[in-house]
């Protein structure tokens, strides 16, 4: 066999095996679904304890711009409004847990206390990774 015929068969067999097998994809996709399976839950996990401190840090927030609001005109707000309108806070505080900036419960103060916004707490059902009820943060 000359030598120019064993080279156009060699060059054919390599421009022949460019591609993958089914064989591995299958590996690489098993492969990578495990992956998956191993890092999804950890990352799920993560963004819901996420959400619990932006709700613990958004509620001690209000809780202080009340008081200070107190404080300065001697009687609770109206309305949370009543604190944005008067520059105690940027914006309506945002509930993470669910998704909304006007599912808040507001506790009123006792009866000898002027105002209506004593104290808030969320309005999510359900409760924290430490067994703590939404409402009772």
């Amino acid at each position: 066999m000359p030598i120019q015929d064993r080279f156009r068969r060699a060059k054919g067999r390599l421009h022949g095996s460019r591609g993958f097998t089914l064989i591995e994809l299958l590996i690489v996709l098993a492969i990578v679904s495990l992956l998956l399976t191993l890092a999804l839950p950890q990352y799920f996990h993560t963004i819901d304890v996420s959400k619990e401190k932006v709700l613990s840090e958004n509620l001690l927030v209000t809780r202080d711009a009340i008081d200070k609001f107190y404080g300065d005109v001697g009687r609770y707000p109206d309305s949370l409004d009543d604190l944005v309108d008067k520059h105690y806070l940027r914006a309506l505080p945002f509930d993470p847990i669910t998704d909304s900036a006007t599912t808040w419960i507001i506790v009123p103060p006792d009866e000898q206390f002027p105002g209506k916004v004593y104290d808030i707490k969320s309005g999510a059902e359900g409760a924290t990774r430490d067994g703590v009820a939404f409402g009772a943060l």
